[in-house]
């Protein structure tokens, strides 16, 4: 399967990924992926030239890895430098190294040309860092999915009101209407409920007089990162016209996708909120998440199921509510052709 490769993608959460040597699949290839002595990150394949075993199957040495087979060792650019009993290396005695980035507490991999890897590039998030919000680490959901099918769920407001009926949704909003825009690479999918009962989430935070006003705002940015700005207010105290009063909730759910391969993938989900919570209320919010996003894996599984049966035999029935899900995928579409045609050139 293609994907799109000159993009930074993420492998886990730096906090998590302290000590040792953290194997990775990441479309479709293996890295072993460690923290260096001043705190960067270094990654390299997965696989010793040499007779091709693991390098995640060896051992740390400072900030070099050494095979657990024959003893090479190799640099975080994938130089071999060392190998037992041999004086000489040769120039061919290498790997492929991968550039590194940390941002939004997570790992960040560039796994196209490393020539065009630039932080400029990678994806960030001004809340995150503003003082008045709140960042939360959540969980690496694993999905046996591929990415476009977790990638059409985070462009569809839609199923919340029949899938997260405890957690997310209510019936208030089934009938309500979605709206999509493309920003270059941006998918935007908002929907509006107003005057509507306070979904399950907000009764438990929230402390609302009564209906409320309440936005679904799904932000992609292809081709593998959601945020989902999504929140209440009293009803009428123009929350619509971008005012936020005391009382309201806003709430930045972030996930930050990587393939696995062609049927699977990783979600790294975290949420960043701005009203006043202890770290006890946002540790009981990112629970309700983990019951949310657990509901979206059980669908997105059985449709993988279906999806393999059918072998491509079948097109999946298109609806009004799919349009932020079809330009998704034709931006990703449109993302890989453009790296295709430049390494035909070359």
């Amino acid at each position: 399967m293609a994907f799109v490769r000159n993009n930074w993608y993420p492998a886990g959460f730096a906090s998590r990924m302290g000590e040792g040597l953290h194997k990775r699949r990441m479309l479709g290839e293996d890295l072993v992926i460690w923290q260096q002595a001043d705190g960067s990150f270094a990654a390299l394949q997965d696989r010793c030239p040499h007779r091709f075993l693991p390098l995640s199957m060896g051992c740390l040495e400072r900030d070099t890895i050494r095979c657990g087979y024959h003893g090479m060792t190799f640099a975080a650019d994938g130089r071999c430098v060392r190998i037992p009993g041999q004086p000489t290396i040769p120039p061919s005695a290498r790997v492929r190294s991968y550039p590194v980035e940390l941002n939004l507490g997570l790992v960040w991999v560039w796994m196209g040309d490393p020539a065009l890897a630039s932080r400029e590039l990678l994806f960030d998030l001004p809340e995150y860092h503003e003082a008045g919000w709140h960042p939360v680490d959540g969980e690496a959901l694993e999905v046996e999915a591929n990415y476009l099918a977790l990638a059409d769920n985070l462009c569809d407001p839609a199923h919340v009101a029949f899938v997260h009926l405890s957690t997310l949704g209510n019936a208030a909003h089934e009938d309500v209407p979605i709206e999509t825009k493309v920003e270059g690479e941006l998918i935007v999918t908002t929907r509006w409920t107003i005057d509507a009962e306070p979904i399950p989430l907000f009764q438990k935070f929230g402390s609302f007089k009564g209906n409320i006003d309440r936005w679904q705002i799904y932000n992609y940015h292809a081709p593998s990162i959601a945020v989902i700005d999504f929140g209440g207010a009293d009803t009428g105290t123009g929350a619509r016209e971008g005012r936020l009063h005391d009382g309201a909730i806003r709430i930045l759910a972030c996930h930050f996708i990587c393939p696995v391969d062609e049927a699977r993938s990783i979600d790294y989900w975290l949420h960043v909120d701005n009203f006043p919570s202890d770290a006890a209320t946002r540790a009981r919010m990112n629970e309700q998440f983990a019951l949310a996003f657990a509901e979206d894996k059980a669908i997105l599984e059985a449709i993988q199921v279906e999806e393999t049966k059918l072998g491509g035999r079948q097109r999946p029935l298109r609806l009004g509510i799919d349009k932020g899900a079809v330009l998704m995928r034709k931006t990703v579409e449109r993302m890989i052709e453009a790296e295709r045609s430049v390494m035909a050139a070359e």
